[in-house]
């Protein structure tokens, strides 16, 4: 989704990824990857409570999976958009950066794939969860800030 598409306040189910509806949402920009409370649904079946996992724009659905170890959870890599060089230049591709898609975040270890004019490839060293659409990643190279963008969609396996 790119930054300048909104969302509806359009009511609509929340479903496993294998399509069983366990409860309903207030519209969907009310919720964020990775997100556990305020879903209004308990732990189904083995107790373990449930984590937003994706949104499914076109239907309205909420994806919601269960346990906040699922692998649907967690990203091998991420596309991001709107690139912004501190020192308008792009860093060298396939040399290992520190990155952060969460405020406070310890780096992440991650490799910069490709570069398409102000989006990238961004392949992490280990899988990241809740790498969520609409927030920023930002670039480091030790302590130095090289820059960012905002991720545009999560890479996960297949």
């Amino acid at each position: 989704m790119n930054s300048m598409q909104f969302l509806p306040a359009q009511p609509g189910d929340m479903v496993t990824p294998e399509g069983e509806i366990v409860g309903h949402h207030d519209g969907l920009m009310f919720y964020t990857i990775g997100q556990r409370r305020g879903l209004g649904i308990g732990g189904h079946g083995d107790g373990r409570s449930y984590f937003v996992a994706d949104k499914d724009l076109e239907n309205n659905k909420l994806i919601v999976v269960q346990g906040e170890d699922h692998p649907l959870l967690y990203s091998k890599g991420a596309v991001i958009e709107q690139l912004t060089w501190i020192n308008g230049i792009p860093p060298e591709r396939l040399k290992t950066y520190g990155v952060k898609t969460r405020y406070r975040q310890p780096d992440q270890q991650a490799e910069i794939i490709e570069i398409y004019g102000d989006s990238a490839i961004v392949s992490f060293k280990e899988k990241q969860r809740a790498v969520t659409p609409g927030q920023s990643l930002v670039i480091y190279e030790g302590d130095v800030c090289l820059g960012g963008g905002i991720i545009n969609r999560a890479i996960r396996e297949g």
